[in-house]
């Protein structure tokens, strides 16, 4: 493997964020404090308890996850956009490296930066309510697995869009809705039928589930089926990189 290619890169997407830490990180912290204001304390003090949980500590999981979504999408995404968008992406594709040390090179750096994200939310989260973590190996587990998931498709995505309208299209008119509506603020078993039924062909349902799983021991869906519903996203999005760099899709155009 050409570990410093691999790291050449790493370090260069990593550089990017920290001249970008307003936006990169500030904000999503910000906006995240928000929601443990507004949902957190203002409603969460007239809502009773979840099961065994009170409703501020329940948003928790999901208010990381929401993050932890977007920003790896954003972050993977715009990665590899911008050298499509300046040329620059020709130099990379010509440069000895192979397809998967160039993916680790992007992937790696959007999945570290969403994970120290999402780490920064959970240690701000303990100023505001009570936390436990009763499975901490299967929240690191969730954590990583979900990061490095979507920010493998927002690679995909990266190479897809043809303009920066695309590269927002999907975070914000599918990801964002599907995690609003996929548990993050309530448990799908609140819900009347046929909406809990429906709910679960919602795909984020099964990672925001396993993810409060790992802090309460709690989940709207058995915590193996949350693993193997990451899993299998993980499997298409490699599925679709490794098309994408054996047919040159958009990226040889």
């Amino acid at each position: 493997m050409n570990v410093h290619g691999v790291w050449a890169l790493y370090k260069y997407e990593m550089a990017r964020a920290a001249r970008t830490v307003w936006q990169s990180l500030v904000t999503p912290v910000i906006t995240t404090v928000l929601y443990f204001v507004v949902f957190g304390s203002a409603i969460g003090s007239r809502m009773e308890d979840i099961g065994t949980v009170d409703y501020g500590a329940f948003i928790v999981p999901g208010l990381i996850m929401l993050s932890l979504l977007t920003q790896s999408i954003s972050n993977a995404s715009f990665g590899i956009y911008f050298p499509k968008f300046s040329g620059t992406v020709y130099e990379i594709l010509s440069a000895p490296m192979s397809p998967i040390e160039t993916v680790i090179g992007y992937v790696g750096a959007a999945a570290t930066k969403s994970i120290i994200l999402g780490l920064i939310i959970l240690a701000t989260a303990t100023f505001f309510v009570d936390l436990r973590i009763e499975h901490p190996f299967v929240m690191v587990l969730f954590l990583v697995l979900t990061a490095v998931t979507f920010s493998l498709f927002g690679f995909i995505i990266g190479i897809w869009a043809d303009g920066f309208e695309q590269l927002s299209f999907i975070p914000m008119l599918i990801v964002t809705p599907l995690t609003f509506l996929g548990g993050a603020f309530y448990s799908i078993r609140m819900l009347p039928e046929p909406w809990e039924s429906i709910s679960l062909a919602n795909p984020v349902v099964y990672l925001v589930s396993g993810f409060r799983w790992s802090f309460y021991g709690e989940g709207d869906v058995p915590v193996v089926w949350s693993l193997g519903i990451t899993a299998l996203f993980l499997a298409v999005c490699l599925g679709a990189v490794i098309w994408i760099f054996r047919t040159g899709y958009r990226l040889k155009e």
